[in-house]
């Protein structure tokens, strides 16, 4: 049985991570909102593995990574996120980061990576993987696009048009409510915070 501790500084998502882990036969022996709530839980609890959010107040996910380097731990960490710039992603390998998930799938692959982790295997989302090896070989940095899934750039495709979310809904029968869903996460994802900025960013990387 592997020890797992969460943290994600949003409770319903968090909530939602810890029935999976337990669904899967797993024990969440902390739940916790912020990086230094981690690192303290994590000397206090003693988990086999760590989950860490990239996106929490104060120390976020990476840096929470590397205060746990720099104090010699070397337990397996899986980095869960909805979205990782570039930068972010180097450093969660420099600092032996086991795993890395995006929150967009994450259900069955965020338990293979935690239970290859717990087994001392590295597993990285595969379109991570991909920008990992552009970025060390030198090549152009992907595209912020790259990150979204096909009905995620469905609707960007249309806000970029300047549909709005029942034009778009109508279009890709989907419900109002759930274009308003996908928006919250694609803005997260892109670092994005309205509409504008988000149709602006299609143009320059489509242009």
């Amino acid at each position: 049985m592997i020890n797992v501790l969460v943290a994600d500084d949003h409770p319903f998502l968090r909530a939602g991570l810890e029935a999976v882990l337990r669904t899967a036969g797993m024990v969440v022996v902390a739940s916790v909102a912020d990086g230094d709530s981690a690192l303290a839980a994590i000397a206090a609890e003693d988990p086999d593995v760590v989950v860490l959010d990239v996106a929490m107040p104060g120390r976020d996910g990476i840096a929470t990574l590397a205060a746990l380097r720099e104090r010699g731990d070397t337990r397996p960490v899986v980095i869960l996120t909805a979205s990782i710039d570039d930068k972010q992603l180097l450093a969660a390998i420099r600092h032996g980061a086991c795993g890395i998930a995006l929150k967009e799938d994450a259900e069955d692959f965020l338990i293979d990576c935690i239970r290859a982790a717990s087994r001392g295997e590295k597993t990285i989302d595969p379109r991570l993987a991909s920008r990992i090896e552009h970025l060390s070989s030198g090549a152009a940095p992907a595209r912020r696009f790259d990150a979204l899934g096909r009905r995620e750039m469905e609707i960007v495709e249309r806000v970029a048009r300047g549909l709005r979310n029942r034009q778009i809904g109508e279009e890709l029968s989907m419900s109002e409510g759930s274009i308003k869903v996908y928006l919250h996460t694609i803005f997260e994802k892109l670092e994005v915070r309205s509409r504008t900025e988000l149709a602006i960013l299609y143009h320059e990387e489509t242009s």
